[in-house]
């Protein structure tokens, strides 16, 4: 692996990465090679994880290429520099800031969004002028053979290249000198890479996930609440680091909402969803039985049912479930919906807000102001208003955590800035050169000091500045 990493870096101080058009011409071809692989790649996507040619497109592939145009378009903006104000006390001089790539990077990806979750980041890596190490699931084999053969066609190795294989190589990975390291994946996980790249002082980039709360209030629109509940959830077999991890539910309305969410997986998911071509399957057999193992069967209201032979669980929502309940004290990441009951929102808040901070957080309300209340009161990485998971499909907007839901975002301007150091530049005059801060000091120099640090005093008021 060090050797990878030193050609890696012998390449990038050639300066080939720093011209902005080199980047564009390799985001053209990253572009060019899914456009020529995407058949191959919805395969791969349905081998790992059941996906069906639909899903895989709008959840993977065209939000993929969605993050290429974006940065094909914008990255000239993005990689030029920054003109800023300089203080009278800086006379003459201007200042700048320059944008930097920080070398070489390691992007290591999950299995649950195989193939965008790697792209992605990558797209931003590259845009920001970068050499990439990138590192796929071991569990999503299909797509990571799929995204290392791509890699070695469209990229030379030193520019670009994929690792493959799992914890042996993951652990020679996080004992390189990179320059970043950007990690989607478990918060248990995370911790280890975190610990591992403190040890080098290696800036890190962590997209982790957490118990996603849902709130639905006594003035929602219950059926329209269900419809885009159930999408979110289940997308993916639940599969899904920004998915509702549970519902809260306003007392009053809580019976109209199971009724509509049992409505809802019918309309979006059939009588049988095991028996459907397109319905996903939970990754490996381990996750199918910790999945399972959270499903208490007295408080199944809909669903229930899984055949492990095809590691399918049907979409299964729960009621009269506690915080004590074994599917309340881990995050779900499968087709599994608690649903609990609130009375106000004063005594919600104070319940949710000594719990871990979640990647996401979905309110559905027809009140401004209750909506406002929550997301000013609650800290989290993103969400949404009468909607799930949407906010994470734009390259307008960063997409990231918070506390143990993970740190830095990315996306867009955002996964521009998450590659990039950014350099402060004074470029200073050689004339006049004031004599005010160099020794020795006075009384007269102090006077002028004050004023151009603009000062300002009465006897009433504190020194304002």
């Amino acid at each position: 692996m060090i050797q990878l990493l030193e050609k890696q870096k012998a390449y990038f101080r050639t300066g080939s990465t720093l011209s902005v058009q080199y980047r564009i011409q390799a985001l053209k071809k990253l572009y060019r090679a899914i456009l020529k692989y995407e058949k191959e790649i919805s395969a791969a996507l349905y081998a790992d994880l059941g996906k069906c040619a639909s899903e895989g497109y709008f959840c993977e592939i065209g939000l993929t290429l969605s993050e290429i145009t974006h940065m094909i378009r914008h990255v000239k903006k993005y990689a030029k520099e920054e003109r800023v104000h300089t203080p009278l006390a800086q006379f003459r001089a201007k200042s700048y800031k320059i944008k930097s790539p920080y070398g070489c990077v390691l992007i290591m990806s999950p299995w649950n969004y195989p193939f965008m979750l790697t792209i992605e980041p990558l797209v931003d890596a590259i845009a920001a002028g970068n050499c990439v190490i990138v590192k796929p699931s071991a569990y999503s084999p299909a797509t990571s053979d799929l995204i290392s053969r791509m890699m070695a066609e469209i990229f030379p190795p030193e520019y670009v290249y994929t690792v493959t294989g799992g914890r042996e190589e993951n652990k020679s990975l996080l004992d390189l000198p990179l320059d970043k390291l950007f990690f989607t994946g478990s918060s248990a996980v995370g911790k280890e890479v975190l610990r591992k790249a403190a040890e080098r002082l290696i800036p890190v980039t962590l997209e982790l996930g957490g118990k996603s709360p849902c709130i639905v209030d006594e003035t929602a629109n219950i059926p329209l609440a269900a419809k885009r509940i159930v999408f979110g959830k289940f997308l993916n077999c639940g599969q899904t680091c920004v998915a509702p991890d549970f519902i809260y539910v306003h007392e009053s309305v809580s019976d109209q909402l199971l009724n509509e969410l049992k409505k809802q997986i019918g309309l979006q998911y059939g009588k049988e969803p095991l028996s459907q071509s397109d319905y996903g399957k939970i990754v490996n057999e381990k996750h199918f039985d910790r999945i399972c193992n959270l499903i208490d069967k007295s408080k199944i209201f809909c669903g229930g049912n899984s055949d492990k032979s095809t590691l399918r669980i049907e979409p299964t929502v729960l009621c009269g479930v506690t915080w004590d309940d074994a599917v309340m004290r881990e995050e779900i990441f499968g087709p599994v919906l608690p649903v609990l009951t609130y009375r106000t929102a004063d005594e919600l808040i104070l319940l949710l807000n000594k719990k871990e901070t979640p990647l996401a957080f979905y309110m559905f309300t027809a009140k401004k102001e209750r909506a406002k209340f929550f997301l000013s009161r609650c800290s989290f990485g993103g969400g949404c208003i009468n909607d799930t998971v949407i906010h994470l499909a734009t390259s307008e907007m960063g997409f990231g955590g918070i506390g143990a839901s993970g740190m830095g975002s990315y996306h867009g301007k955002a996964g521009f800035d998450c590659f990039t150091h950014e350099k402060s530049i004074v470029d200073k005059k050689t004339f006049p050169d004031l004599p005010l801060r160099y020794r020795p000091y006075s009384a007269k120099k102090d006077r002028w000091i004050k004023k151009f640090f603009k000062i300002k005093r009465n006897s009433n008021d504190p020194a304002v500045i």
